[in-house]
């Protein structure tokens, strides 16, 4: 019994050991052995590995590649004098864990410093151009330039930069208020001149329109007219060849059109004596006066 319980402390005694002698580094890590903070050897191969228990500790990094998001917009002053509020990010990879170690130590310093890199590069290669260099094919070469730039000044941190890019490049709030302000008034200023252009169109029209109109009416008139005194012309010389056939014919139908006229809805009066020529044909449908009369 007692051999058992010394076997069982045996076995959890070297449990112990070994828990404290090996570590695993993951495909995606990278591990740099330390005796009490001083490095001493640096492991980049996944599998299992030892040191030395309660002397020496095991710090691990990605081994992967890892991203930096800009916190803020920083504003830049181009060539041609404009700003423009940039956001940039980059992608990493720590290639050198034994540098990165010595100079940052964490990820969120290695981070910060990267940021600062970043921010300071892109101000520096974006004050060279201008803004339609930025909008036009050079903007690989720009971004390319920072890269580049960012490399070298990282190579010190024991980082390797994958990628960098401008994530936003916006004209600054109140700049692009002024923007918009000033083409909000181009626009004023264009639909006013397409009003007054249209205006002055209509105004054509409408006069073409009515010198037509009173061309076209002073026609139809003229036509009008030449017709009615054509028609006039033949009604009377009807008139005055069915009249000459029947001059007594012709005296009885002016007096019923007198009549007609005289005795209409106007309630006209009139003051004549009942002896009257004008009333010959109401006593007598021959038309001849009574030789008292005459």
């Amino acid at each position: 019994m007692r051999l058992q319980t010394y076997i069982l402390i045996a076995l959890g005694l070297l449990a112990f050991i070994s828990y404290n002698t090996l570590f695993v580094v993951q495909q995606t890590q990278q591990a740099i052995v330390l005796q009490f903070g001083e490095p001493k050897r640096t492991v980049q191969e996944p599998g299992l590995n030892w040191k030395i228990p309660f002397i020496q500790n095991v710090v691990f990094y990605e081994n992967r590649v890892l991203s930096m998001v800009s916190q803020g917009s920083e504003q830049v002053i181009l060539s041609d004098q404009k700003r423009l509020e940039v956001d940039t990010y980059a992608r990493y990879s720590i290639v050198d864990p034994l540098k990165f170690y010595q100079t940052v130590r964490t990820v969120r310093i290695a981070q910060e410093r990267l940021e600062a890199m970043v921010d300071s590069s892109t101000r520096r290669v974006l004050g060279n151009h201008s803004l339609v260099d930025i909008l036009s094919e050079k903007r690989s070469e720009i971004i390319s330039t920072i890269r580049n730039e960012v490399n070298t000044s990282a190579e010190a941190l024991g980082i390797s930069i994958v990628d960098v890019r401008i994530r936003r490049a916006d004209y600054p709030d109140a700049t692009s208020q002024n923007i918009f302000n000033r083409m909000k008034s181009e626009r004023e200023r264009e639909a006013k001149e397409f009003r007054a252009t249209g205006e002055e169109e209509a105004q054509k029209i409408r006069a073409t329109a009515d010198k037509e109109r009173t061309v076209l009416i002073a026609e139809a008139r003229r036509a009008a007219e030449i017709i009615r005194g054509s028609g006039d012309s033949k009604s009377i010389a009807i008139y005055a060849e069915a009249f000459g056939v029947d001059e007594d014919f012709y005296s009885f139908y002016r007096s019923m059109q007198a009549y007609r006229k005289s005795f209409g809805e106007n309630s006209t009066s009139m003051l004549l004596s009942p002896d009257s020529e004008f009333f010959r044909y109401f006593g007598n449908k021959t038309g001849e006066m009574p030789s008292d009369a005459q």
